[in-house]
């Protein structure tokens, strides 16, 4: 037995899929693409899955790990080439490999988001704006925590975790570029931070795509 991490796009209509829908997804697509999988073992053995950072619902990625425990000696070209004929339009598997670092390594993402407004100033301000607040170094937001087993409303400034940002405007489209904390010591949505600057200019786009890019190690180095 022995791990393989596969790295997959989802994209278009796929980012509805939420969490608990990836699951189910790639349960069936690795039974029809008949991997020779490990599985758990109990009363109810089912395949080791594993998504490292899931993805919150309705935002793109082009890299996403997912983590399983293979039996044999198939090569990854092989699993990338079985999997992907058989995984629904929007997802794509880009990659199947042996892990190169622990999971528990993964500390920061980089995300584009790409709003589109109505009118080519109104873009331009939305990027002026936002950058004269993130260099301001105070954007407040409501996050959902935990105390205990319940959850608490608690306030916080966006600006302490945002580790690099490039925000402009070209025609209606402000794109922004951020580096933001991603993993299982800190998490902060991208859809947080760009609520907080709607709130904060008084501009709202007519559509945004919020994508991440790539998973970042703590040094930020490529998590791979």
């Amino acid at each position: 037995m022995r791990a393989v991490r596969v790295w997959f796009k989802k994209e278009g209509r796929a980012k509805y899929l939420s969490h608990l829908d990836m699951n189910r997804c790639f349960t069936r697509a690795v039974r029809r693409a008949r991997l020779p999988l490990w599985y758990t073992e109990g009363f109810n053995p089912h395949p080791y899955l594993n998504f490292l950072a899931p993805l919150p619902l309705g935002q793109e990625s082009a890299a996403e790990p997912l983590d399983m425990k293979i039996e044999g000696e198939i090569t990854g070209a092989e699993i990338e080439k079985r999997l992907s004929a058989v995984l629904p339009e929007g997802i794509e598997v880009t990659a199947a490999a042996d892990p190169a670092d622990e999971a528990l390594s993964i500390a920061m993402a980089e995300y584009g988001v790409s709003l589109l407004f109505g009118e080519g100033r109104t873009a331009a301000a939305f990027a002026e704006k936002s950058g004269e607040l993130i260099k301001s170094g105070l954007l407040t937001a409501e996050k959902t925590g935990k105390k205990g087993r319940h959850k608490v409303q608690k306030q916080i400034n966006i600006c302490e975790h945002i580790f690099r940002y490039e925000i402009s405007a070209s025609g209606t489209v402000c794109s922004l570029k951020a580096t933001l904390p991603c993993g299982s010591q800190s998490n902060l949505n991208p859809s947080l931070m760009i609520s907080a600057l709607k709130r904060e200019t008084g501009l709202a786009e007519e559509l945004i795509t919020i994508r991440r890019i790539r998973l970042l190690k703590e040094d930020f180095s490529e998590f791979r």
